[in-house]
């Protein structure tokens, strides 16, 4: 008898197989007992009865919430069921018992969820997320690679900072100072002189101090990094991959996004080219709405979401004061005061999901803004070489994973986007 996955079932009909899972929940009908096996790849109700070949034996087993066990049986089809089948039993062997499993079919708050995690994620809800992180991070590779992308990953031990000093996990490296990364960028940028076109897609660190719902201190990034590439065309590549994103989720999974209840109206309308407001344009909408934000300071979660209201897709905010932005950020020729930087906001309130910027490619400058500053340049030596020996206008954009992930499924919190969170008070399990 062949071992088949649930979500192979449909194409066995007719057939007698064998599926090994978990069972989630079962109910009993008189004679007939009904179980909810999942194995991963889906989930199938078998259906045990008394006077079918399992016969009385199979119908009074002790089984509980998550025992894994072997059941053999008849594929039926059932166009009722979610999965189109469901499986009439003849046997059922329980591998292993789950007594007093800790999550029931009942309210559970999130810090009981959140110390349960390593059980939270088998309910059908966080294996769907999951599954959509899946189908991102698929759907990033297949992109950049198919336009021209080289992997190239940077070091997680780094000696310096790349979006400053305050938000630095710091180690002792064999009696040497060392941070975990909070960016690849600045390696990203060597590499793009090797290679043309790079991306690197790993784990990023900040010690920022945030409870907020967008925030984990460890957290995933793909940071593209492009030689002969200015400002319009690296705004261009990212309207582009995060529209993909998006389809591709929509077309595959459309089963999980209908489990987490999402209304996908709002990712059907994600499609380039996406619309664009200046940083001054945004504090001149933010007044006219009743905010208290002058020019030169930055914005918030509040003045983001604001923004991303008045629109119906993504939003680009672009040309910073150079004043509130990193010192690699290339100013705008025409008016220097600004920088050729943007973010581009997810809608819904989800914050900033992609930033980026041409990065300066002048020596003299360069060094002038690791001045300004207050950095020293000699801690930058490698990085500054690379202004020296064939220097060439150059761009790049990171994408944080989970905030990309949380919009796409219409979460209140980034902690379901990544199977174990860390955050401000959480470093367990």
């Amino acid at each position: 008898m062949a071992l088949v996955s649930i979500g192979d079932l449909v194409r066995h009909v007719g057939e007698e197989v064998a599926i090994q899972g978990w069972v989630t929940h079962f109910r009993s009908s008189g004679k007939v007992r009904f179980l909810m096996v999942r194995d991963g790849s889906g989930e199938v109700q078998a259906v045990i009865r008394a006077s079918g070949e399992a016969g009385e034996k199979a119908v009074p087993l002790a089984l509980d919430t998550e025992c894994s066990l072997r059941v053999l049986g008849h594929v039926r089809q059932d166009d009722r069921a979610p999965s189109g089948v469901e499986l009439d039993a003849t046997d059922v062997q329980v591998i292993s018992a789950s007594p007093q499993y800790p999550i029931q079919p009942k309210v559970h708050g999130v810090d009981f969820l959140m110390e349960h995690r390593h059980l939270w994620v088998r309910s059908p809800r966080q294996a769907a997320i999951l599954r959509i992180r899946a189908r991102v991070i698929r759907a990033v590779r297949e992109f950049l690679d198919s336009n021209g992308f080289v992997v190239a990953d940077p070091p997680i031990l780094t000696p310096a900072a790349a979006e400053g000093t305050t938000t630095l996990f710091g180690i002792d490296y064999f009696g040497e100072p060392a941070y975990l990364s909070q960016s690849g960028q600045l390696y990203m940028e060597a590499l793009a002189m090797a290679l043309g076109r790079v991306y690197s897609f790993g784990p990023t660190f900040r010690a920022e101090k945030s409870k907020t719902r967008r925030h984990l201190t460890e957290f995933w990034m793909v940071e593209p990094e492009m030689a002969f590439c200015e400002f319009e065309e690296s705004l261009e590549l990212q309207e582009r991959l995060l529209s993909y994103l998006v389809q591709e989720v929509l077309n595959h999974q459309a089963g999980d996004l209908t489990q987490l209840q999402r209304d996908v109206t709002v990712l059907q309308r994600v499609q380039s080219p996406f619309p664009r407001i200046t940083y001054d344009e945004a504090i001149e909408r933010l007044q006219g709405a009743g905010y208290d934000i002058a020019w030169g300071e930055d914005l918030g979660a509040p003045h983001e979401t604001a923004l991303a209201a008045m629109f119906e897709k993504p939003l680009f905010l672009t040309h910073f004061p150079r004043s509130i932005k990193a010192f690699y950020m290339q100013p705008d020729s025409h008016r220097p005061d600004v920088v050729l930087a943007a973010d581009l906001l997810a809608p819904e309130g989800y914050g900033e999901v992609m930033g980026g910027s041409q990065r300066i490619h002048d020596l003299d400058l360069l060094l002038q803004r690791l001045k300004d500053h207050n950095m020293d340049p000699e801690d930058y030596s490698w990085y500054v070489d690379l202004r020296r020996y064939g220097s060439v206008p150059h761009s790049g954009f990171g994408m944080g994973l989970e905030r990309v992930v949380a919009w796409i499924c219409g979460l209140e919190h980034v902690r379901e986007t990544i199977p174990f969170a860390r955050t401000l008070n959480r470093v367990w399990p």
